[in-house]
Parts: structure tokens; C-alpha cells; sequence
């Protein structure tokens, strides 16, 4: 008897769980398939002989030539000199970024005297920063860790000016009305209603940062990921330029979505601190 009475019970509960997982990866999973059939449709148009490989490549050229640089050992050169470049010049802008921006939103004469000038870099187009990085730090390791910084600093800069000036007035009124000192404000009120706008930065930054990679070793270096690609590219060997954007293309995927974790879980704590 039993047996007869908990069978219907049990469907309709495995088919919840059903759409619970499939509302819960739903994006991962139209995305995956949306990725999949453009790969496919890719190689098709280079089989059929829609599109010339010189011009396009195809995913199983691109797959080809990473296994073969692999093999040979000379993209873990390429891969080391843009890791350590990204290291440094990231890791610089944020340790500059993130404390010269919460000081800025947070004290008004600071912001007033620093303003023109952020707003001034942040409007000019890196690039054209390029030929001064040059000639002040010539072609070495320093000038790709400046041309990553400068890339990198000031979306992360701005956002945290916003991040802390846009703070709900209510909370600090609160927070006064109780007696709060302005330390003790700045550490639970701003810091905390700060931090999704600050993790955007650090996700904008990210992709600066990779652009800036390329850029400075497209200019001048001697190894790295831009600079593969550049000289494959001026060598007509399209499937390494295309190893280079995948390169950079899954670092920056990967790390970003490290990021949006961390974003998320300093989400649910700024949610829990205003409760």
C-alpha cells in the first residue's frame, strides 16, 4: 500500500528538481550550445571551402598549431613573459586604484583637486601614452607593466570614486543618529555599500589589462603572447594569431569569473550588513 501512494508523490518532486537545475544552468548550458554550433558552422565554411583557412583558420587548425607549440615548448616562454607582465601592472593599478579611489570618493576637497586631472587621463586614449612610456622606460619589462597600469588604473579608480560617493545618505544618517564616529562609518557603512561597484572596476580593469598586454608587446618586446601574435600574424600564420586570442580570450573569461564569485559573495554580505 505504501509503495502505491508514494510513487505519485515522487514524480512530481524529481520533476521540480528538474527545473530547478535547469533554470539554474540554463545560461551555461544555451551558451555551450551557442558556442559549439559556431565552431561547427566555422569548420563547415572552411571544409566546403566557403572561406580561405590563409584568411580565417578553423578550430582544428587552431587546436593543430596550440598542441604543436606546445610540443616544442615555445608558447611556455610567450605565457610566463605576459603572466608576469599582467602580475605586476595589475596588481599595481589595484593596489593604486582601489585606496586612492576611496579616498576620493570619501573626502570632497581631495576629489575637487585630483578631479581634472583623472578625468583628463582617464578621456585620453592609452595608446597615445605609448611613444612618452617608450622614451621615459625604453622598450623592457617596464614599460609593458606602465602601459598595463595606465590601462588598468583608472576604470578601476572611477568606479570606486562612484562606488563610494553614491552611498544611501539614509544609512549615514542612521548611523550618526546612533553616535557613530566617522571611522566607524567609513568601515561599516562605506566600505560595504562600496564593494559591488569596486569588484565592477576590478572587472574592467581585467580586460584593460589584457588589452594592454597586447599592446605594448605589439610595439616592442622580444617574447610574450602580443608579440607572438604580431610576428605570426606578419608571417601570414594565421592559426598562431588565433592560439594568442584564445590565449588571452580564456585568461580573461576564467579570471573574470573568479571575480563575479567574489562579487557575489561580497553581495550577499553587503545585503546581510544593512539588515
Amino acid at each position: 500500500m505504501s509503495t502505491v501512494t508514494s510513487a505519485p508523490i515522487a514524480a512530481p518532486v524529481n520533476a521540480k528538481s528538474a527545473r530547478a537545475t535547469w533554470r539554474k544552468r540554463e545560461n551555461f548550458i544555451l551558451g555551450l550550445v551557442a558556442v559549439v554550433c559556431f565552431l561547427i558552422f566555422w569548420e563547415t565554411t572552411v571544409i566546403m571551402g566557403w572561406a580561405k583557412p590563409l584568411f580565417v583558420s578553423s578550430p582544428t587548425r587552431i587546436v593543430k598549431a596550440l598542441v604543436a607549440m606546445i610540443a616544442d615548448g615555445s608558447i611556455w616562454n610567450h605565457l610566463a613573459v605576459s603572466g608576469m607582465e599582467f602580475l605586476f601592472g595589475y596588481t599595481l593599478a589595484v593596489v593604486v586604484g582601489i585606496p586612492l579611489g576611496i579616498l576620493m570618493g570619501w573626502y570632497r576637497r581631495l576629489n575637487a583637486i585630483l578631479d581634472p586631472f583623472v578625468s583628463a587621463l582617464y578621456a585620453t586614449p592609452r595608446i597615445a601614452l605609448v611613444p612618452l612610456i617608450i622614451i621615459w622606460f625604453g622598450v623592457d619589462l617596464g614599460a609593458k607593466i606602465a602601459i598595463i597600469f595606465l590601462a588598468t588604473v583608472f576604470p578601476i579608480l572611477v568606479s570606486t570614486i562612484t562606488g563610494v560617493r553614491t552611498i544611501d545618505r539614509d544609512f549615514i544618517k542612521v548611523a550618526r543618529s546612533f553616535g557613530a564616529s566617522d571611522r566607524q562609518i567609513f568601515l561599516t557603512v562605506a566600505l560595504p555599500s562600496s564593494v559591488p561597484m569596486l569588484l565592477t572596476g576590478l572587472r574592467l580593469g581585467l580586460g584593460h589589462a589584457l588589452i594592454g598586454i597586447v599592446v605594448g608587446e605589439m610595439i616592442g618586446a622580444q617574447a610574450g603572447i602580443g608579440y607572438m601574435m604580431s610576428l605570426a600574424g606578419a608571417t601570414f600564420q594565421t592559426d598562431r594569431v588565433f592560439v594568442g586570442l584564445v590565449i588571452i580570450a580564456g585568461a580573461g573569461m576564467l579570471m573574470t569569473e573568479v571575480l563575479r564569485m567574489i562579487e557575489r559573495r561580497f553581495e550577499s554580505w553587503r545585503v546581510d550588513t544593512r539588515n
